[in-house]
């Protein structure tokens, strides 16, 4: 599948090491990151600002939970897709995420496959 028109993708995770990447992969699947975020503050200022077609949020965040993070891009632009990405896969907190608007949770580690596809389906929708 060719993309016509570059997804635009925030990454927001405290972690640089995984911040990085992320990036790599979804830059050699053609997808354009608009941004990086290391904690919730900076991910909200940046959604509200670069209005990205998805973001993919850590849930644990140095200032804040990525499931504040969540309801706070969801309220702001509804129309974002959020895909959750963390090491947290606890039935509670995956839960909480889709309740909130999460499309798809990935438990880290994972594969770039795993990654992708998630993508896709998520620009599917």
């Amino acid at each position: 599948m060719e993309i016509t028109e570059k997804k635009r993708i925030l990454i927001v995770d405290d972690s640089f090491y995984m911040r990085t990447m992320l990036k790599n992969m979804l830059l050699d699947a053609g997808y354009d990151v608009v941004g990086e975020a290391p904690d919730g503050k900076t991910a909200l200022e940046m959604a509200k600002e670069k209005i990205p077609d998805l973001v993919t949020l850590d849930v644990i965040l140095p200032d804040n939970t990525g499931l504040d993070v969540l309801k706070g891009i969801k309220q702001d632009n509804p129309d974002i897709k959020v895909i959750i990405v963390s090491a947290v896969g606890q039935e509670v907190i995956v839960n909480e995420a889709t309740e909130y608007g999460a499309l798809t949770y990935i438990v880290k580690p994972f594969s770039e496959d795993k990654v992708l596809e998630a993508l896709n389906q998520a620009f599917q929708e």
